[in-house]
């Protein structure tokens, strides 16, 4: 026993700004004790302080989600509070900037985009399976509207989301005896680096900031993670719920 048994743990992945720190920000309010993820270590102590302020215990953990031992440094972190309620796989690459064709895609670059948006999050979910079972967790993938879209230049990146949601699908059945839910959700267009790495130099003003996906992400939180396992869901839609 420890004395974070009563107290729910969430982990984040590309937590240090964009969709990532406004789900840090959220949780933290929530009283959640957060572990936090993000290649860049200073931006990552940034955010660490900044959520600090909120109350609650906050751990970064900073380093790339597709490299094992940063991986194996996240699963250590949660090893102490003995269960895991709640894992956001965030963290995502676009791939080649400019974004690339796709008879133009180069292998090696494909194959770097999957093990971020993919496998990383495959991995972190096999790795952290005991402390989600522990808590009766859920899982949030962190999808796209590029995973169903064909978009010109996204196919990479959509690419290895629409592989995500199929995994996501997949563990839902898989994990639901283990009490373990898992959904993917498309957040939508955000007014985030990100999103500008994707179109550069345009104006991506009119684009709402990630604060505008709260209502959902307070709703996902008020359900029981079984109830809506499986399901891909879409944080900005007129129903976040899409029918099968």
């Amino acid at each position: 026993m420890t004395e974070y048994n009563n107290t729910p743990v969430a982990l984040i992945t590309g937590a240090s700004k964009g969709l990532g720190f406004t789900l840090a920000s959220f949780l933290a309010a929530q009283g959640y004790n957060l572990i936090i993820n993000a290649r860049d270590a200073h931006q990552l102590a940034e955010t660490r302080d900044s959520l600090l302020s909120q109350g609650g215990t906050v751990r970064g953990i900073s380093g790339d989600v597709a490299d094992p031992t940063s991986r194996e440094r996240l699963v250590e972190t949660v090893r102490p509070f003995s269960r895991l309620d709640l894992l956001i796989n965030n963290a995502s690459t676009l791939g080649p900037l400019p974004m690339l064709a796709l008879a133009a895609y180069p292998p090696k670059a494909m194959q770097r985009v999957f093990e971020v948006n993919t496998i990383a999050p495959l991995a972190l979910v096999q790795e952290l399976r005991p402390y989600l079972a522990a808590a009766g967790g859920l899982v949030v993938n962190i999808s796209s509207d590029a995973a169903t879209g064909g978009y010109e230049g996204w196919g990479g990146y959509g690419a290895s989301k629409a592989a995500l949601d199929l995994l996501s699908a997949t563990l839902a059945n898989e994990l639901r005896d283990q009490n373990v839910g898992v959904v993917s959700v498309d957040p939508g267009d955000m007014r985030t680096d990100m999103h500008q790495d994707a179109f550069p130099g345009e104006d991506i003003s009119d684009r709402p900031l990630p604060q505008v996906t709260l209502p959902f992400w307070a709703w996902l939180l008020g359900q029981k993670p079984l109830a809506v396992s499986g399901q891909r869901l879409q944080a900005q839609s007129e129903l976040w719920q899409v029918a099968a």
